[in-house]
């Protein structure tokens, strides 16, 4: 009679044991699987240097170089292929409109851009930190922006305080450091 008693007793902590050992384990799964963040979107406004290399020489027989983005296009040396134009100075950035100056994110995980100045608005891209913007405008009570992504035509509304002005200074008057 000891003897079952005793089994009883082993058998019951061993079945805590186990219960507890288990809940452990599937808590610290699920703790772990909610602290990985999820990946950040990508906006087809976040890497115009891809699009800007696109293939711009032709291969004898018409056959266009394929480029994956960072890599460069070199020259054949096949002596029937045409040399490839040099590059051309980038023309000057065009002139700001009235009231307008130019501006980067401050927040750290980048902003929405939106159509309209309200929250409920459709987002139309998003902007990343420490992205070259153009601040346009700000509404009447001063809380959205309208801004425009340098170096394209797209404009839309963010949360203002969210941006940070940068001075301009002409590249050719300014002082090298010593």
């Amino acid at each position: 009679m000891l003897s079952g008693f005793i089994k009883f007793i082993l058998g019951f902590f061993l079945a805590i044991a186990v219960l507890i050992g288990g809940g452990v384990a599937i808590g610290l799964y699920f703790f772990n699987r909610t602290g990985i963040p999820p990946a950040k979107p990508v906006f087809s406004n976040d890497s115009p240097s891809v699009k800007a290399q696109a293939p711009k020489a032709t291969q004898p027989g018409g056959a266009k170089p394929t480029l994956t983005p960072g890599t460069k296009a070199e020259s054949s040396p096949n002596p029937n292929s045409t040399p490839t134009e040099s590059p051309k100075a980038t023309p000057s950035p065009k002139p700001l409109p009235s009231g307008a100056y130019r501006g980067r994110v401050s927040w750290r995980e980048g902003l929405s851009l939106r159509s309209q100045p309200n929250q409920e608005a459709e987002k139309i891209g998003g902007v990343t930190f420490n992205q070259k913007i153009i601040i346009l405008e700000e509404n009447q009570d001063k809380s959205w922006q309208k801004i425009r992504l340098e170096g394209s035509e797209q404009e839309g509304w963010v949360k203002a305080g969210n941006t940070q002005k940068v001075d301009e200074k002409p590249e050719d008057t300014q002082k090298p450091e010593r």
